[in-house]
């Protein structure tokens, strides 16, 4: 942690008096715009943050980490979090929680009210992030780590799973089906590499295939059920349609699933709906959905073993754990020439 970086050293930048900088930080409307500019910029630059722990003992640990996911909106989440949890709460820390609905700025800003917190280390979702959040994880000396996502050249320790892999896998399974006429259903890739990473997979094989990725049939659609139904339902509508939708998420898959039923096409029978996840309800829906695998208890669990122990200074930072995938298949997806056709 940068002990060296405090009130005044931010004053002595931004060229104003202790006490402005401190009213800027409590009573911005005290001061003027110009000022509080160049106290931002201070602050960014120098990578200062108020500590809102000071009554803490100086080294001590608070017993607390962070972790900024996307969304806390729905189940994409849900289970790696509370396995997340439950294993860092065995080894005596306790869990905060912010979010930062896929803008990569504004995690920098969770990032930081963190950090005013003093916790003892924080965890990211993803690999992708603003320059600024790693410039400022590096200026505090905060241990990080990335999970849900794999990589092995990730500049921060990660646990999760090949997202890349996991579109490859799930066009190989339409692809083994028969089906050639395939429609991809994804959310928009900014601020978001799991999805352009599974985009870019899943294109891959079709392209390796010797599949035309036609236009018309990639369609974006954010991780909302309600959403998703309605980007199908325009969609399915259409003469010409796709034998299969390979679809960025299990959120998505569902909509999509209810989209094609409202225009009264039978899933699998009329169009195969594959997702990625294998999220919680996935597999009570009529029919059961066919996904892909990506194992959160495994990954949460793994991902707070290690990071507890990173932080008590029982492991390195050089930890890179890749789950493995598994294709689910249940009742949604089948060959296109099926018996009964």
């Amino acid at each position: 942690m940068n002990e060296k970086v405090d009130i005044i050293a931010v004053a002595k930048a931004a060229r104003v008096s202790p006490s402005t900088v401190s009213r800027s930080f409590n009573h911005p409307g005290l001061v003027s715009p110009a000022t509080r500019k160049r106290i931002t910029r201070a602050v960014e630059k120098l990578g200062y943050i108020r500590n809102r722990a000071a009554q803490s003992m100086h080294g001590r640990r608070n017993a607390t980490i962070g972790l900024i996911v996307p969304t806390i909106d729905h189940a994409i989440f849900a289970e790696v979090i509370q396995s997340f949890s439950d294993s860092i709460d065995r080894a005596g820390f306790t869990l905060l929680i912010a979010s930062h609905s896929y803008d990569l700025d504004r995690e920098y800003a969770m990032m930081r009210k963190l950090m005013e917190h003093r916790v003892d280390g924080i965890a990211l979702v993803g690999l992708e992030h603003a320059d600024a959040s790693l410039r400022l994880l590096e200026q505090q000396g905060t241990p990080a780590m990335a999970l849900w996502n794999y990589a092995p050249d990730s500049l921060l320790p990660c646990v999760g799973a090949d997202n890349r892999e996991a579109g490859r896998i799930a066009a190989d399974h339409l692809l083994e089906l028969g089906h050639r006429d395939i429609g991809l259903v994804f959310p928009r890739p900014e601020g978001n590499d799991r999805a352009s990473a599974r985009l870019w997979g899943a294109r891959e094989r079709l392209l390796a295939a010797g599949i035309p990725l036609i236009a018309d049939w990639q369609w974006e659609a954010p991780y909302s059920i309600a959403q998703a139904k309605q980007v199908a339902q325009d969609l399915l509508r259409r003469a010409h349609r796709p034998s299969a939708l390979l679809c960025g998420n299990d959120v998505i898959a569902q909509g999509v699933i209810y989209g094609a039923q409202s225009c009264g096409l039978r899933v699998p029978e009329d169009i195969s709906v594959i997702g990625i996840g294998d999220f919680k309800g996935s597999s009570e829906m009529e029919p059961g959905l066919t996904t892909i695998r990506i194992p959160a208890r495994t990954i949460g669990e793994i991902a707070g073993e290690r990071f507890t122990d990173l932080i008590t200074g029982a492991s390195d930072d050089h930890f890179r754990v890749r789950c493995p995938l598994e294709c689910i298949l249940r009742g949604t997806s089948r060959a296109v020439h099926a018996v009964g056709d």
